[in-house]
């Protein structure tokens, strides 16, 4: 196994997005790319990330297998990535080999690791509301409504996408119109509630692609799924927060 990737952002960024929410994971290398599903430990949240071998400049991986490493290991050897640094990943011995190279050339070996086999399956969806829009645009609308309360209130109709947060007093409210940098399918006004905490860290995404789609039903999981089209996909599920009144 030999993986060479020069567009370094599109792992290194995404690595440490994922090691906000997860510790130990298992990269699947196939012959289509690098894959991870993975649950956060308090189950409210999934990941599923996707590196395409159309994204490296060398893709040598004849033998599919799976690479279960401690993220945050590979965090620290990422910040190591300087601008014009290549990053070539291999798997010596039970090893993790990542290789840096620019005008000097860095070798760090990790350990596999042990993890619980718990085979993860991205669950089968249905949403009322689908809305594509600016990622820095969703970014924002986050930062804004975060100033007020934990939560935020996603309610969607066929003209309007409206990001809400209140707490005891106060109240603060976003609305993005649908025009050509935003659609929103949605027949009928649709509305869930989700913790800002969850998607302050999954917003991130907005450092790897430009636009951001955003996909609920009422009291029903969040998908936001950050694509660049034959490079990578950075995906997320979040559980809703239902009010017990």
């Amino acid at each position: 196994m030999k993986l060479t990737l020069a567009d370094t952002k599109f792992l290194k960024d995404s690595v440490s997005i994922i090691a906000d929410l997860v510790t130990e994971v298992r990269f699947q290398v196939t012959k289509n790319g690098l894959e991870l599903i993975a649950m956060d430990p308090a189950n409210v949240a999934m990941v599923v990330y996707k590196l395409l071998s159309s994204c490296f400049v060398e893709y040598d991986a004849k033998n599919e297998r799976t690479l279960a490493i401690n993220l945050n290991d590979l965090k620290q050897v990422l910040r190591r990535v300087k601008a014009a640094d290549t990053i070539t990943l291999e798997n010596p011995e039970a090893k993790l080999k990542v290789t840096l190279k620019g005008k000097s050339k860095r070798e760090f070996l990790l350990p596999l690791i042990d993890v619980e086999e718990k085979e993860q399956k991205v669950p089968s969806l249905d949403f009322k509301a689908i809305v594509k829009t600016d990622a820095s645009v969703l970014n924002d609308a986050i930062e804004d409504v975060d100033i007020i309360g934990e939560s935020v209130a996603f309610i969607a109709d066929s003209k309007a996408f409206r990001i809400s947060s209140s707490s005891d007093l106060s109240q603060a409210e976003v609305e993005i119109l649908a025009d050509e940098s935003t659609s929103i399918e949605a027949k009928d006004a649709t509305k869930s509630k989700y913790s800002i905490e969850y998607l302050k860290k999954m917003i991130q995404g907005a450092k790897l692609a430009d636009h951001v789609t955003l996909s609920f039903s009422k009291d029903y999981p969040l998908q936001l799924d950050y694509t660049v089209k034959d490079k990578m996909q950075l995906l997320f599920i979040l559980a809703p927060r239902v009010d017990n009144d």
